[in-house]
């Protein structure tokens, strides 16, 4: 398995990530003719014939032996240039009087449109039959050798949306609560045409006062910051590498916004540089062995690629790859790549 940029090609492929990634997932959203647009965007974003912040750059987890496309992941560079972005920021309201003894703190929710400008990471989905053999640890960790590898490409500052709360049925408690009131529309519904890139019924729908939580139901209050089951390993992941809430959550479903300079990020911390040795003798991958793989890239934007290797292929100032390895790579004996553990040595 490995990572490169999407192509041409892909958008069937695309698609089908698309109707499998389910209500939620709103950068996916089941519609060929915005998955091509998505496409033809980060087809350029590589080729630079965009401006810097209003870059996208997919990538697609291929499957060396099939030319299967088993998943999917983005970076953005700035977002809400294009379209407004939109949050609700976590607060307190605070009511007091020493009169009556009253000293009450109230959590609230702001619309809000702060994060505008930041990097984003984005767009994980990984087909189920292919959720093995550390695929989504690849996938979704390849974009910090990008990140590491291009910081001038991106902001200071990189936050990730995470899916949230719903359950077996598709139904969000948070929308129901509060959402449904505003915008007379199925959750599912509301969620497919943000995905389309439709906001502007956002700002022309939502209340602009704040959201006092108490008056929410319970269960809208109780997923506030959650994430879909489903997410929570990608959650988990993230945090590994440094992201941690910070204070902003999605207004359609409560899920959470984390975020951390990129600078901070684990694997852009702790990556290095080494020169391409090949050697037959490189010990292959074990996939079982959690702390003992790889992520190594080459270097090269248009033809970005990234592989699991086997930690006992480092040494020194040399990373040892097989012929193999190097032609998926697309390096050569000499060439220089970068490679970081694939996981912090402190996980489980």
């Amino acid at each position: 398995m490995y990572i490169r940029p999407v192509q041409h090609s892909d958008l069937d492929a695309l698609c089908v990530l698309a109707k499998n990634s389910g209500v939620g997932v709103t950068s996916l959203p089941d519609n060929k003719q915005k998955m091509a647009a998505k496409l033809e965007h980060s087809l350029a974003s590589f080729e630079k014939t965009i401006p810097e912040p209003e870059r996208l750059y997919l990538f697609a987890l291929v499957d060396e032996e099939n030319d299967e496309v088993a998943g999917i992941c983005a970076l953005e560079a700035s977002i809400g240039h294009e379209d407004v972005w939109y949050n609700y920021h976590v607060g307190k309201s605070v009511h007091a009087s020493r009169d009556i003894g009253v000293h009450k703190v109230t959590k609230t929710l702001y619309l809000s449109n702060d994060l505008t400008g930041c990097s984003e990471i984005a767009t994980l989905f990984l087909m189920p039959d292919y959720r093995k053999d550390q695929n989504g640890q690849l996938l979704s960790r390849s974009r910090y050798m990008f990140l590491a590898e291009f910081p001038e490409l991106f902001g200071p500052e990189i936050i990730a949306e995470m899916r949230g709360y719903s359950d077996d049925n598709g139904d969000s408690p948070f929308w129901e609560s509060l959402g449904r009131h505003f915008f007379q529309m199925e959750f599912s519904d509301a969620d497919y045409l943000t995905g389309l890139g439709n906001k502007v019924f956002i700002a022309e729908l939502m209340p602009k006062f704040p959201i006092y939580v108490p008056m929410l139901s319970p269960e809208a209050q109780a997923v506030i910051g959650k994430v879909h089951p489903q997410t929570e390993p990608a959650l988990a992941m993230l945090k590994s590498e440094g992201f941690d809430f910070n204070g902003y959550i999605d207004i359609f479903d409560g899920g959470p916004s984390v975020s951390v300079k990129v600078k901070d990020i684990r694997a852009v911390k702790e990556s290095h540089v080494y020169l391409a040795g090949i050697s037959e003798k490189t010990p292959a991958p074990n996939y079982n062995e959690k702390h003992g793989l790889l992520l190594v890239c080459n270097r090269k934007l248009n033809d970005y690629r990234v592989i699991l290797v086997n930690k006992g292929a480092a040494g020194d100032d040399t990373l040892w790859l097989t012929q193999k390895q190097a032609d998926i790579l697309n390096i050569k004996e000499g060439d220089t790549v970068r490679a970081v553990a694939l996981r912090p040595t402190e996980a489980s």
